[in-house]
């Protein structure tokens, strides 16, 4: 029989498209006894651990082709599986919740085999190879699109939408030295940074400049060439803490197209410029990007099709009507669930509380 207080684990791990939406919905379960399962070195040493103790394996991703390195990597699931059902058994988890990526395999097989409840996430219009694969395994699956239930018919799914971090929700104030008056554009190409969007925009940047816009820059940290272009107009940075309050300011993003980055544009009724990631998994992005080009809520351009004379012309058109952003603002926000944290919350509770 389970008592309060209730214990969760939570495997999320790798980048923030993993990581963001499990800290929003834990934060909606502050009654729960919360631990979090990752792997060194990834984004959820650095967010996670002064929230939530933090509890790490060793386990990697496929390759394409089977050879010793295949076996290597079997070696590691087999291992961590074992690492993750022994911690479900000590520390008496009740449930086990994932957002997908390579930790969720030996997630919820572990579970699976404790004979506890595995709640997964899938926030891809395109669900990933290891979602496809483990789902049916597991007790229930949120998505973040209702489209993806017909790539899982084997899965009791449930929409829920994909949860934002809480700050999405209010009013930000931006602590940048940008006029109020002015169109402001961000350039974001996800947790990583995307170099070839750096470059196009960085061609294009002279003609928004003459039309008054100003550009919020985030290179990322790997971009060769992030130093090369100084204007008054112009801020460029790594990244940015305070997404929220970029995006409630800016008049139009241009943006890769991850699951986490659009809920954060439509939360924030951002148009957009979508150039979805041309080397993502099954192509997921483009999918992903789709929903929004469908509902008018942004422009997308394969990366391969995009030449800086077309960029440069669509985003001088838009800052020149602002009739079409503000109308795109709206379709954005008409396709955001405000309440997905919450949703998502009351889907693991169901399966823990019910007991």
């Amino acid at each position: 029989m389970h008592q309060p207080p209730f214990r969760l684990l939570i495997a999320a791990s790798g980048t923030g498209g993993h990581v963001f939406p499990a800290i929003a919905m834990a934060q909606q379960m502050p009654d729960y006894k919360i631990e979090w399962l990752g792997v060194p070195d990834r984004l959820e040493q650095e967010l996670v651990p002064a929230q939530y103790p933090l509890n790490t394996i060793d386990v990697e991703g496929f390759q394409q082709r089977f050879g010793l390195g295949t076996l290597r990597i079997l070696g590691r699931l087999a291992s961590s599986v074992h690492q993750v059902r022994q911690l479900i058994k000590t520390e008496k988890f009740d449930a086990v919740f994932t957002t997908g990526g390579y930790i969720a395999g030996p997630a919820i097989i572990a579970a699976r085999w404790q004979g506890v409840p595995v709640i997964l996430h899938e926030s891809n219009a395109i669900p990933g190879k290891v979602t496809r694969f483990f789902s049916p395994l597991c007790t229930s699956v949120g998505l973040g699109f209702e489209s993806t239930s017909e790539y899982l018919p084997r899965a009791k799914t449930v929409y829920v939408g994909t949860p934002v971090r809480s700050n999405f929700r209010d009013i930000q104030k931006l602590e940048l030295p940008i006029p109020d008056d002015v169109p402001l554009i961000v350039v974001v190409g996800g947790s990583q940074g995307a170099i070839a969007i750096n470059k196009l925009v960085r061609q294009c940047a002279t003609a928004w400049f003459d039309a008054g816009a100003w550009i919020v820059h985030l290179t990322g940290e790997n971009d060769p060439d992030a130093q090369t272009l100084k204007h008054p107009q112009y801020l460029q940075m790594p990244f940015y803490d305070n997404m929220a309050a970029l995006l409630q300011r800016a008049n139009l993003a241009i943006s890769r197209a991850g699951a986490g980055t659009l809920t954060e544009l439509a939360i924030t009724h951002t148009p957009a410029i979508l150039i979805p990631y041309p080397f993502a998994a099954e192509d997921h992005q483009a999918f992903n990007a789709a929903g929004f080009a469908d509902a008018d809520a942004a422009l997308v351009f394969r990366q391969a099709d995009l030449t800086p004379e077309v960029l440069e012309s669509k985003v001088l058109n838009l800052l020149q009507s602002p009739q079409i952003l503000e109308q795109m603002a709206q379709n954005a926000a008409s396709l955001a669930v405000t309440d997905s944290a919450e949703r998502l919350a009351a889907l693991v509770r169901q399966f823990i509380e019910a007991k």
